[in-house]
Parts: structure tokens; C-alpha cells; sequence
């Protein structure tokens, strides 16, 4: 180390040199390198994960505010290159995620330098907008306010209607907090107003922090480095188990408006001003908004399209589990296609040895551990139910 740091080198260019590469390659029969297949692990863990998961119900509907540390602890080195930069990659990646998973729900984006809070987006549905403003804001300075976030997230989320899941998600890189006055009784005040609050630390473990999780039903972890981080913030992605005292069942009204003429000019109600083609008109009162999913501005509407509809369909009735299977070759009481279903790829090892597969339970088709994780994690239908229906 001593020898590093009077060559110049940082932490994170010291991992790098330190970095033995050779030892994630492997030898293959004819005596090439190859790069150590680690699917089976990776699927191993996954299935782990399916299995952990219930089917209980769960709020489609979410109201999230991302409260981003950009006090100078978030300037820190030893997130290479920086805590900041890892940050805004993370968030980014959260974001499109995020909306894939949950169409119908609304995002707002948050800052806290300077023992200050500042709402940087308001709640809406469009990802682009959110990177692009968190993208120019990318400055440390000063401290962190834990109590003043809180107090502008719960401003803006005590309007929310009852049916939305009300969520905050911070991501904490001081190990202080500035507050002008006590934060307790801005925690009982989110708590009150069935607020969840969760908190990613990118630092330590802080007590306030763990405090705030626990009492409003949210989750408290630290990140280990780069990856570790990205698993963490994307656990948040799924829509959570909808607790019944929290979000009340009704009904909601919804409008799927139509897309207007290229041609038309009309004021666009999302920037207040006159735009050419493009937009949707609201069916109860006709004027014009940009994207979808939103809230139409005049009458309150919510607007969304069929296709958002149908995505959060999944939420609700996911596919099973499917079994898996490892059958021997010299078994004569078990006869298996040697190909996928899925992508006709084959099931048989360079040895012609069949290899660990999956099973749908229903159709009884044989699928690859590939096309496995890719029908529970992006397609969310079973190619071979699909077909026979």
C-alpha cells in the first residue's frame, strides 16, 4: 500500500491492480480459455427467490419519491469513481426498471445538499424527464437533511388518493444528519400518514435510519460495493405486498384517450404551451397532454393506455414455478426432447449428457434454464400454454 499510494493510484485503481483476472478463466476440452460458466449458480439463486416469493396481494399503484444524498459525503472515493456517479448510474437503471414493472405508478425525484431539501421532479410518469433533470444536477455540497426531505416528501405524498401506495426511497451516503428540529416527530408524521420509508446506505449503518424503516414498514441495508448496490435498489422495483390499513380497495376511474392528429396544434397542459401533433386528447374534457400513464391537469382524471393495463396483469396472476428436472440418459422409464422449447436450443452437453432443465407443469414442456429465468423475469407467459390454447 505504501508502495500504491506513493505511486499515486486511488482505492478504486488499486482494486483494479490488484484484480486477479486470469483466475475467472478455465480450460475447455481442445485446451482453449474460456470464461467460467457461472449460469447454474445464477439460476440457483434465482429459483431460490421465486420460491420465496408468496402470492399475496400487492399495490400496483405507487407513489415514489427517490430522496438522493448529494451532500459531500456522496463525493467520496471509495465507490469507484465516486459514490455520486454510482448513484446516478444506479438510479437511472432504477427508473426504466421501475416503470416496466409498474406502469400505472408515478415517480418523483429529490435532493438534499446544504441541509436543505429540493423537490428536483414532481411525481409523474415519463423516465426520460426524471434522468435527464437528475443528470444536470449532479453537485456535492455542504450536509445532508434527513428531516427537511422527509417533511417535502410527506407535503407532496399527503395529497395522494387512498388507493396509491404512498413510498419513499433514500439513498443515504453521510453518516449525519442537519435537521432544524426533532426528527421523531417527522418519522410519526410519515408513519402516521402511511408513508414507507425505505433506506439504502452507501456508508454504515445508522440508527435513525434503521428507526425510520422500522417504523414505517420499509427496509434498511447498506451496500457492499457497486453490485451489491444495484441488487439492493432494484429489490425495490417489484410493486410491494399491499397491506390493507395502508391502501383502501375501490374503485378508480381511468380514461384511455386517443391520440390526436400529427396535424393538430393545440396547448399542451404538461408544459403550458401551443404544440404541433403528437399528444392525447382526455375523452371527459379534451385537452391535451403529452404522455401517458398521467392525471389529466383540469379534471383529474387518470389516463392510461390499454397496453399499461395489461402489463400490470402479471402482478396479479404470475406464472408458477416451474419443476425442475435432471434426467439420466440411461434411464430408460423417462423419455425427454433433447431441444427447448423456447429457443430449440439443445438440452445436451458436449458429452451428450442432458443437462439440469425445467419443467411448466402444465403443458409439461421442457424448457432451458435460460429460458427459464427469461419467462419469469421479462415474458410473463409460457410459450408452450400459449400455444396450445
Amino acid at each position: 500500500e505504501d508502495e500504491d499510494e506513493a505511486n499515486g493510484l486511488e482505492a478504486w485503481e488499486r482494486a483494479y491492480t490488484e484484480d486477479r483476472s486470469w483466475e475467472s478463466l478455465q480450460e475447455d476440452e481442445s485446451g482453449l480459455l474460456r470464461p467460467i460458466d457461472t449460469t447454474a449458480i445464477h439460476h440457483a439463486q434465482y429459483r431460490r427467490r421465486l420460491r420465496a416469493t408468496a402470492r399475496i396481494q400487492k399495490g400496483l399503484i405507487r407513489y415514489l419519491y427517490i430522496v438522493v444524498d448529494l451532500s459531500k459525503a456522496a463525493s467520496e472515493r471509495d465507490f469507484r469513481p465516486s459514490r455520486m456517479a454510482v448513484i446516478a448510474k444506479q438510479v437511472e437503471l432504477f427508473i426504466r426498471e421501475f416503470f416496466d414493472q409498474n406502469p400505472l405508478s408515478h415517480v418523483g425525484l429529490v435532493t438534499t445538499k446544504d441541509g436543505v431539501a429540493n423537490c428536483l421532479t414532481d411525481l409523474g410518469g415519463s423516465p426520460e424527464s426524471h434522468i435527464k433533470a437528475l443528470m444536470g444536477k449532479l453537485e456535492c455540497s455542504g450536509d445532508a437533511s434527513l428531516q427537511n426531505a422527509l417533511e417535502l416528501v410527506h407535503s407532496n405524498l399527503n395529497q395522494i388518493p387512498s388507493y396509491g401506495h404512498r413510498e419513499v426511497l433514500i439513498l443515504y451516503s453521510a453518516l449525519s444528519t442537519c435537521d432544524p428540529g426533532d426528527l421523531m416527530e417527522t418519522i410519526q408524521k410519515c408513519k402516521k400518514s402511511k408513508i414507507r420509508c425505505s433506506v439504502i446506505g452507501l456508508a454504515a449503518e445508522m440508527f435513525i435510519c434503521k428507526h425510520l424503516c422500522q417504523e414505517t414498514g420499509g427496509t434498511y441495508s447498506v451496500a457492499l460495493d457497486e453490485s451489491h448496490f444495484k441488487e439492493l435498489i432494484l429489490e425495490h422495483s417489484p410493486p410491494p405486498p399491499a397491506i390493507a390499513e395502508y391502501a383502501t380497495a375501490n374503485l378508480i376511474k381511468m380514461g384511455f384517450p386517443q391520440r390526436a392528429a400529427e396535424g393538430s396544434v393545440a396547448i399542451c397542459t404538461c408544459h403550458e404551451e401551443a404544440k404541433t401533433g403528437g399528444g392525447y386528447t382526455c375523452p371527459r374534457c379534451k385537452v391535451r397532454v403529452c404522455e401517458l400513464p398521467t392525471e389529466c391537469r383540469v379534471c383529474g382524471l387518470t389516463l392510461i393506455s390499454s397496453p399499461h393495463l395489461a402489463r400490470s396483469y402479471h402482478h396479479l396472476f404470475p406464472i408458477v414455478p416451474f419443476a425442475e428436472i435432471s434426467p439420466s440418459q440411461n434411464d430408460p422409464n423417462h423419455s425427454f426432447p433433447n431441444t427447448c422449447f423456447g429457443c430449440q436450443q439443445s438440452l445436451l452437453s458436449q458429452g451428450n449428457k442432458a443437462e439440469l432443465s425445467v419443467s411448466c407443469p402444465k403443458c409439461k414442456q421442457q424448457f432451458c434454464l435460460d429460458c427459464d429465468m427469461y419467462i419469469h423475469e421479462s415474458l410473463h407467459n409460457c410459450p408452450g400454454c400459449e400455444s396450445f390454447r
